[in-house]
């Protein structure tokens, strides 16, 4: 998560980190990377974790519209309960501000 929120901060930054804990880990910047504060890069945890939880939302979302997408094929005919299933997949991350959001979605029930 500590390389993830250097990278938020910076995207362009050359670094390697050894340890995962903010407090102890050792941060070697590269190439003239300028260093960040380690206070600045613990600001932007929750923002990695918020990724992380939607990164994860998006795939499961991603794999059960996949399971359906035979269903909307041209020669195919998509019935309203599962088109409005199929939107209501692609809707499910609007409005999502919060892991707690993103780990407690209500998923759509399949036709």
């Amino acid at each position: 998560m500590i390389t993830e929120a250097i990278l938020k901060i910076n995207s362009n930054a050359e670094v390697s980190v050894s340890g995962d804990n903010i407090n102890t880990c050792e941060i070697t910047w590269h190439n003239g990377t300028t260093p960040i504060p380690k206070a600045d890069i613990e600001a932007q945890f929750p923002a990695v974790e918020l990724d992380t939880a939607m990164s994860t939302l998006r795939a499961k979302r991603d794999r059960l519209i996949a399971e359906t997408d035979y269903l909307a094929l041209s020669d195919q005919t998509l019935s309203t309960e599962m088109a409005t299933y199929r939107q209501a997949l692609r809707d499910i991350t609007n409005g999502i501000t919060t892991v707690e959001q993103a780990n407690n979605v209500t998923w759509p029930t399949k036709p």
